[in-house]
């Protein structure tokens, strides 16, 4: 049976990215992120729905969100869920679902996102070997689909 574990977001950061390393040295980053859903209610009124989501990315991904992420950063991140278990400080079982960061491309430009660290790197992709995949266009949402 086939199955399919994909998640694209686009949303803002909630918080600076922590970066922690693992004891082989690999860097581990995790921020939450947070995306917005505007809709009209039963009186025609705009309301906004915020999800919260809790983001994972693993190596030079995590190196670079470190360097380069910032708390308001609009950041497009493309994973997978996953669930971990863990064990409270009681010794229960608790339960997390987060996304694993696959691909990661900051969005917007210079300055965006009040932590000033972004540098001017807008558009700065990062994949699995770390570097570009492929030279890929900011998404902008006021692009014309041409079909």
């Amino acid at each position: 049976m086939a199955s399919l574990n994909k998640v694209m977001l686009i949303g803002n950061l909630g918080k600076d990215p922590e970066v922690r390393y693992t004891p082989a040295g690999t860097a581990v980053a995790s921020f939450s992120l947070a995306t917005t859903e505007k809709f009209k209610n039963k009186n025609g009124e705009f309301e906004e729905k915020t999800e919260w989501h809790n983001v994972v990315l693993w190596g030079r991904q995590a190196e670079i969100a470190g360097e380069y992420l910032a708390k308001g950063r609009t950041v497009f991140i493309e994973g997978r869920l996953q669930t971990r278990k863990w064990q409270d400080k009681d010794g229960r079982d608790r339960w997390t679902t987060e996304v694993v960061g696959e691909r990661m491309q900051m969005l917007g430009g210079k300055g965006e996102g009040g932590g000033g660290r972004a540098g001017g790197r807008g558009g700065q992709e990062s994949g699995f070997g770390g570097g570009p995949a492929y030279d890929e266009p900011a998404f902008n949402p006021d692009d014309d689909i041409p079909f």
